[in-house]
């Protein structure tokens, strides 16, 4: 927490102060810690990467990350390759070394860091469709970085090992950790959408078990464990599942403590006296990496794109390298490749500095190109106001953002379904009980109480509020008939109907054309028809032509007791053919 509010002082990404903690208490520090074991410390690094990559996902969704998935693919894959190359090449010319050991290098610098990138989007304003671009590439990036890793450590340590073994490798690893991602994703979002468990606090045991799976068995079957983990999270999030929020809370604060347990031991695996022999070659290498390596990646990546160059600029600037590509640099010391200790503080010192360059200048950079914007650059989550689980429901709360297509709509056009309801709109720090006809504005924050088996459908609902579109659409001109009007009164089910009560495609054989109400007691709706007639459908089921069946609500209105349930209903539906005619 204090490395936290000292970074925002500093304006530094906060994770470099952990790594400037170990190697402040490690063995060429202040000696507290005596540590050097490159196993354990990558066996840290593997484990707090699994788990940052599953937030990642989790948090995300798949509605967030579809729009832009073709550039994040893009960048993730040809932008990785490209960086490794022409950092590889550099580093070549740099520090001498033999064409495989510069790509080796330049692999291992390839690989962004999804720690720095979540933690910098969070706190940015940066436009939606970058920032979200930026996150997916993030997400798909580290698996390619590692594949080129353990591709170039086989081609080192094997002479008969070449490019068409490492495309096997890609297309194995990279398969079978789709495969199973997807399986594992799927199957726990489905499961978890039908069991209910005895508290909402054991969902996060439940997803962390998730995580553990997707990876460990993508693992076992040598495929990508990363990229399995990292779409697992993606299923869980674009599904909805119940204690949505407590769940993402969660592996929030988990990834956070791996964050901080992985650079704290990468800050202890190194060793200070030793960067001064790289220090002025690791210096222009980090140059290259963020002013041409990362520019040139990304000009290739999205070249057939519809990007400006100020957007291509901002995206060159945000390949924050981290904990990540030093986790990769232990890679070859394990292995035992010739020169692997020299390539791993290159690889410490490059990373520090680039990461120093671009997380200071990101957001001043991004605001100067204009790039930025007033809301946040990552979605606005869901958050469970309270969760009243227990009686089968929940409240979830929904800010309303400057652009999202819900601005200036009627609360009735949300679109929810009879099992949900908007209970109460904050305006301005005032609670605003919500009425069909009430105006949303931005800035509003909608609470809606919903059944929880409804908990599925909410992304899909929030994904229209935001981007459209809302309300009914545009009602077809009315079919003119020469006949005398008809009213019909009947019971439900002696009235012909396509569909269920809340939602008919058809009534008394004529097509819906608009749905005004739905009611909430019981199912039952009022709809209006295509040859311009009416239709209330309920317990008793009534057709007529808008005055007919006004006339009708009012008689019967009258008739009831005053605690009769139906009353609101009648004059909800009064109310609602009076408005239909003056609209």
């Amino acid at each position: 927490m204090l490395a936290s509010l000292v970074a925002g002082r500093l304006r530094v990404p906060g994770l470099l102060l952990f790594l400037f903690l170990g190697m402040a208490i490690g063995s060429d520090g202040l000696g507290l810690i005596d540590f050097s074991d490159y196993r354990l410390a990558r066996r840290i690094g593997i484990i707090a990467l699994a788990l940052i990559l599953f937030e990642g996902g989790l948090t995300s969704g798949l509605l967030e990350i579809r729009p832009v998935l073709t550039p994040a693919l893009s960048l993730a894959v040809v932008g990785t390759i490209v960086t490794a190359a022409v950092t590889g090449f550099a580093a070549v010319w740099l520090f001498d070394l033999s064409t495989l050991d510069g790509l080796l290098l330049g692999s291992v610098l390839a690989a962004t860091d999804g720690a720095a990138i979540f933690a910098l989007l969070r706190g940015s304003t940066l436009k939606r469709r970058l920032a979200t671009t930026l996150e997916g590439e993030s997400g798909f990036n580290d698996p390619v970085a590692i594949l080129l890793v353990l591709g170039f450590i086989e081609w080192l340590q094997h002479d008969d090992y070449g490019i068409a073994d490492m495309a096997v490798l890609f297309v194995r690893q990279l398969g079978i950790g789709l495969a199973v991602g997807v399986v594992v994703g799927v199957a726990a979002a489905w499961t978890l959408q039908r069991v209910t468990l005895a508290t909402a606090g054991l969902y996060p045991v439940a997803t962390l078990a998730v995580a553990a799976l997707a990876f460990g068995g993508a693992d076992a079957l040598h495929g990508s464990g990363f990229l399995a983990v990292y779409l697992a999270g993606l299923a869980l999030g674009t599904a909805g599942i119940p204690a949505q929020q407590t769940v993402t809370s969660f592996h929030q604060g988990v990834a956070w403590v791996g964050q901080v347990a992985m650079f704290v031991a990468l800050g202890l695996l190194v060793f200070p006296s030793r960067l001064d022999d790289v220090a002025v070659r690791g210096t222009v290498l980090a140059l290259v990496l963020v002013f041409v390596s990362r520019p040139v990646a990304v000009a290739v990546a999205t070249l057939p794109l519809r990007f400006t160059w100020r957007e291509r600029a901002v995206l060159s600037g945000a390949g924050l390298r981290g904990a990540v590509p030093v986790v990769l640099a232990t890679f070859p010391v394990i292995d035992g490749v010739t020169g692997s200790t020299r390539l791993f503080d290159v690889v410490f010192f490059a990373v520090l500095l680039s990461t120093l360059i671009q997380g200071t200048t990101f957001e001043p950079v991004a605001r100067w190109l204009g790039a930025t914007t007033d809301e946040p650059a990552l979605p606005r989550p869901l958050a469970e106001a309270g969760t009243i689980r227990r009686l089968g429901a929940e409240v979830l709360e929904y800010p309303v953002a400057d652009d999202d297509a819900v601005v200036g709509a009627r609360v009735r056009d949300l679109g929810l379904p009879r099992e949900a309801v908007v209970n109460v709109i904050v305006r301005d720090r005032e609670a605003i009980p919500p009425r069909g006809s009430t105006i949303l504005r931005a800035g509003d924050r909608l609470h809606v109480l919903l059944r929880s088996e409804l908990s599925r459908d909410v992304h899909t609902i929030v994904e229209r509020w935001r981007n459209g579109p809302i309300g009914p659409p545009p009602r077809p001109p009315r079919l003119m008939e020469g006949r005398r009007p008809t009213f019909t009164i009947a019971p439900f089910g002696q009235v012909a109907l396509e569909g269920d009560a809340t939602h008919p495609r058809a009534v008394a054989g004529t097509e819906v054309v608009a749905q005004l109400r739905v009611r909430r007691d019981v199912p039952g709706c009022l709809v209006a028809l295509e040859d311009g007639r009416y239709a209330m459908v309920g317990p008793l089921v009534a057709v007529g032509a808008r005055q007919l069946l006004s006339s009708w609500a009012t008689r019967r209105l009258r008739r009831l007791p005053a605690d009769d349930s139906e009353r609101a209903w009648l004059q909800n539906v009064i109310g609602a053919l009076a408005a239909d005619l003056q609209e």
